[in-house]
């Protein structure tokens, strides 16, 4: 009877402890020292969006919004931020469709970072959504959703009338936030070297608004607003990072660009 051959599990075993090893090394990357981070104070104050769907049902006036019925109605793809679902901006979504516009989800599941296989599927889903609506589409993308917005732009812009960031770190240090190194852990690979060729400040050729926050504990506010050319207009909220995706006045700033031209 001829042995077993072991050299390819074994080369197996070790293929996955060398990448796991590998992404740990990512994770424990020391921190810059000129990084710019929000306090810790702001990064415990996220904790408050656990209690946001407790929130919508116990104080439905306080935490609903309703907005007026749009005159332009206009189709709009969610991208969701880094490790969440789509599902993270349901309500988000039915807010606008309950205005008037056709909101759309990015056609993928979690969103577990920046890949060229993920880009590739984001990009075919907004061409196909173009196409099916024969319009062009606005991209309203939260946190590194943001991020994927304005790369599918700057690629496709007769395609995007508008893209709108919530909370998005394009601008200054990849490294402005307290999330890079779970970032890495997770992607897998540098925020340094995306595995895609991205000029992350360079300003989409389209309409671009950064929605930002002091509140945010996430992401710096300066990495979320930018500077004058990465983007056209930055727009203060009062929210924190989660809340980009909940928050009424989150909402209703999103509307509000969705009006104008």
């Amino acid at each position: 009877m001829m042995p077993r051959p072991s050299i390819p599990f074994r080369s197996a075993a070790s293929g996955v402890g060398g990448e796991i090893a590998r992404r740990v090394g990512l994770a424990r990357e020391p921190w810059p020292e000129d990084s710019r981070t929000p306090d810790w104070k702001l990064l415990i104050g996220e904790l408050s969006a656990l209690a946001e769907p407790v929130k919508r049902v116990v104080k439905a006036p306080s935490t609903r919004i309703a907005l007026p019925r749009t005159r332009t109605p206009r189709t709009v793809i969610l991208l969701p931020g880094f490790a969440t679902h789509p599902v993270r901006m349901r309500y988000f979504a039915r807010v606008l469709e309950g205005a008037g516009h056709a909101v759309k989800r990015w056609g993928q599941g979690f969103n577990w970072g920046v890949s060229s296989e993920r880009f590739e599927a984001a990009e075919l889903r907004l061409l196909d959504v173009c196409q099916r609506t024969g319009e062009p589409v606005v991209l309203v993308g939260w946190s590194l959703g943001g991020l994927f917005a304005r790369e599918l732009a700057k690629r496709n812009r007769d395609s995007v009338a508008k893209v709108i960031t919530m909370g998005t770190p394009f601008s200054g240090s990849p490294r402005d936030n307290n999330a890079w190194r779970a970032y890495q852990l997770v992607a897998g690979h540098s925020v340094d070297s995306p595995p895609i060729e991205a000029d992350v400040p360079a300003k989409p050729p389209v309409p671009t608004i950064a929605l930002w926050s002091p509140r945010d504990g996430i992401v710096h506010h300066r990495a979320a607003a930018g500077r004058p050319g990465e983007r056209d207009r930055a727009i203060a909220l009062r929210c924190t990072h989660i809340g980009f995706s909940y928050a009424p006045e989150s909402i209703a700033a999103v509307a509000r660009e969705l009006e104008a031209d």
